[in-house]
This record gives C-alpha cells, structure tokens and sequence, in this order.
C-alpha cells in the first residue's frame, strides 16, 4: 500500500481493537484473533492494534509485537493494519521493525507522554521514529501544547501519512486544517464518533474508534452518513451510543476500556479485565447500566 493508499484509508475509520486475556491474565491469541476479525468483517477500513483501546502501556514491548501479530493474521488483508509503536525512540522502532516484517501497513506513533518533553522535541520525536522506516507513519496527538507551526511541520512531512489529532481544542484543529490547506495533510478525529461531527465540519476526515469492538456497524453508520453530509442521521446514530461513550470517560476516561470490555462480556466474549492501571472492572451499578445499554442496541432500530 502506497503513501496516497494509505492516506485514503486514515479518511474512513480507524478501528483500535481491544486485547482479551486469560484467565493467567496473558493474551489469548484465540479469542483476540476472533475479535479483530470480526471488526475487519464489518467493513471497518484500518485496525490499529497496540492502540490505548489495546492496553498498550500496560503491555511489555515483546507483548505489543505479539499483538501486532496476531492482528495482522487475524485481519488477513480485509482491511489496513495500523501498528502502534511509542514509548522510548529505541522501543518505538523495535516495534516498528517487527510490524514491518509481519506485514502491517502503517504505524501510529503513540504521543509520549515523558513529563518533561518540550513541544517542538515531541515533533523532533515522531519525524525520527518516522525516518527510521519505510512504512508510513499516523502522529497521535493527545495535547495541544505544541504550537500550530510545529503541527504544520509534522503533519506536512513525507514520512506522515496523517495526524490522529485527539485533542478537544477545536479551534486549534480548524487552524491546524487551514494553515495545511493545498497539501497532502491528513487531519483525523482521534476523539471517536461523538467528536467526529464538528471535526468533519472543520476539515477533518475519518475518525478513531473503539466502539467498534462492540457494535461496528453504529460505527460504520456514523461514517457512512458523515461522508454523505448527512449530518442529522450522524447525529441521531451518535446520540444511540451517547450513553456508552459517556460512560468511558468516568474516572477521567480510566473507565474507557473497561466499558468496552466488559461490552464484550456482555455479549459473550470472555475478554478478561483491563490491566492496571487501567480501571480493572466497572462498580456493580455501572456493570448495570451498561447491560441496558448494550440491549438496547437490540431493539432502537437506528441500524
């Protein structure tokens, strides 16, 4: 897959599958192929695997290769495979490296999220993992400290393929996506569906999700309808999953995973807990709400 290739792909949705572990708490390879697959047979057209969906901080280097692994033979060529990679630049192109080899399409470089890391370094830190491979690159930014001329570096370099722009600064990202106007700048809503709206009216394309692990095709819906400009029927299928997003921001979104998760659980796939630091279960009231949620989806007639 080609630079332009892969950039068409970033314009629709970026699925960041979740990890299911055993009952030893280590990846089963099983049951995670079983879901990775079925979002690449939803229709979703780019699997992130190794995103914060999939645990990835809470994962050793040589476990988030294994993932990426197993994503790539469980997709098997029905959708793009995004590897995510971060941590030390070292790491990052180790992982990169190893999701080259197993035949990934592109790699998303975690933001870094070391304390102390100046602005116009974190930009310095996506272009050298960047250089260091051969497939094209997605930059995740989850600040909106580093400022609109360094966004424009980034996002303009060869080796970038798009921006995964995860921020709730929507004036930034209008000027991000006017200072860019006339190049090959790829702006993404890194923010999942709920975001994908204004984010689309301001220049955006495509969007993240980890909602897909549970009802892909609300997903898939959402897309279709923002690439029609039919932004009422967005807004109505947004509105059918405004209460399971919700949920995912309790705790300052530490219970993001774990309603997805336990989404999962729900519907029969015994994925396990999410690893600490993550928030392990959902309180018994939560786990409640969460159940009437889900089987709501059954009957509301929105897909």
């Amino acid at each position: 897959m080609n630079l332009a290739e892969y950039r068409g792909v970033l314009r629709g949705i970026s699925g960041v599958h979740a990890t299911a572990y055993n009952t030893d708490g280590e990846i089963d390879a099983a049951l995670t192929t079983e879901i990775v697959a079925r979002i690449a047979k939803a229709g979703v057209h780019n699997i992130v695997t190794g995103g914060n969906t999939g645990e990835f901080y809470s994962m050793t280097v040589d476990e988030v290769i294994r993932l990426q692994a197993i994503a790539v033979k469980a997709v098997d060529g029905k959708a793009a495979v995004t590897a995510a990679a971060g941590r030390s630049v070292r790491d990052a192109i180790k992982v990169l490296k190893a999701a080259q080899a197993e035949g990934a399409d592109g790699v998303m470089i975690h933001h870094p999220l070391d304390p102390f890391a100046a602005p116009h370094a974190q930009v310095d830190y996506f272009i050298k993992i960047a250089e260091a491979t051969d497939l094209p690159i997605v930059a995740y930014i989850r600040s909106d400290l580093i400022p609109l001329d360094e966004m424009v570096r980034l996002a303009t370099h060869p080796k970038v393929a798009g921006v995964k722009f995860a921020s709730q600064n929507t004036m930034l990202f209008f000027e991000c996506c006017r200072a860019t106007k006339g190049t090959d700048a790829t702006w993404i809503c890194g923010l999942a569906e709920s975001w994908a709206l204004p984010f689309y009216a301001l220049g955006g394309r495509g969007f993240t999700s980890g909602l897909v692990n549970v009802a892909p095709e609300r997903s898939m819906a959402v897309w279709n309808a923002l690439e029609a400009g039919d932004y009422a029927r967005a807004r109505a299928v947004v509105e059918s999953i405004a209460d399971f997003e919700n949920m995912r921001t309790k705790y300052r979104n530490g219970a993001n995973v774990t309603v997805v998760k336990e989404a999962l659980q729900i519907q029969g796939f015994a994925v396990g807990d999410v690893r600490l630091p993550g928030l392990p279960k959902l309180e018994a009231a939560d786990r409640k709400a969460l159940e009437k949620v889900v089987a709501g989806w059954e009957t509301d007639a929105i897909v």
